[in-house]
């Protein structure tokens, strides 16, 4: 599997673990994140590049998913969460890492390398790319909601209206 892989230097060190780490198990990583280490550096543009060759390579049909990390995960979300067509889910345990594949189809990761190991950076990650969508029609349901308000603005019929 293509991994596109971006932080800022926050994880600068992890990410180059993280990189021989998923090399080692057989995945192809593409570094979208920085060259060398600059606390002033900026994370939106590294994280929203990983995003958008993440969906580029998931509608070319190409076996594709996203991890971003920085201090906390939350700004590395967001910026990936502004690509359309990408779903970045917030990552702490094992279980939020299956849960986001799971019933949410999240194609990009986000983690706060400050707020973890290494190793549980890790285990989030492979257990996260080990996890399958479970196609189950409530979750297909609420995926497809959410890509309708993305592309048109649309919205179910407010129940109190």
């Amino acid at each position: 599997m293509r991994i596109h892989i971006a932080t800022d230097h926050a994880g600068l060190e992890f990410s180059t673990q993280l990189q021989h780490h998923l090399a080692e198990a057989g995945h192809e990583v593409v570094d979208h994140g920085p060259v060398e280490y600059d606390a002033l550096d900026d994370y939106p543009a590294f994280c929203i590049r990983a995003a958008q060759a993440t969906i580029a390579d998931q509608r070319a049909g190409v076996e594709a998913l996203g991890v971003v990390f920085g201090g906390s995960g939350n700004g590395e979300q967001i910026a990936a969460n502004k690509v359309e067509g990408i779903r970045a889910a917030l990552v702490w345990s094992i279980a939020t890492a299956e849960l986001a594949r799971e019933h949410n189809d999240a194609n990009v990761i986000a983690i706060g390398a400050r707020q973890h190991t290494f190793d549980e950076v890790a285990g989030f990650i492979d257990r996260f790319i080990a996890t399958p969508f479970s196609n189950e029609v409530r979750h297909v349901r609420r995926i497809g909601q959410i890509a309708d308000f993305e592309l048109s603005g649309s919205l179910l019929p407010d129940p109190r209206a």
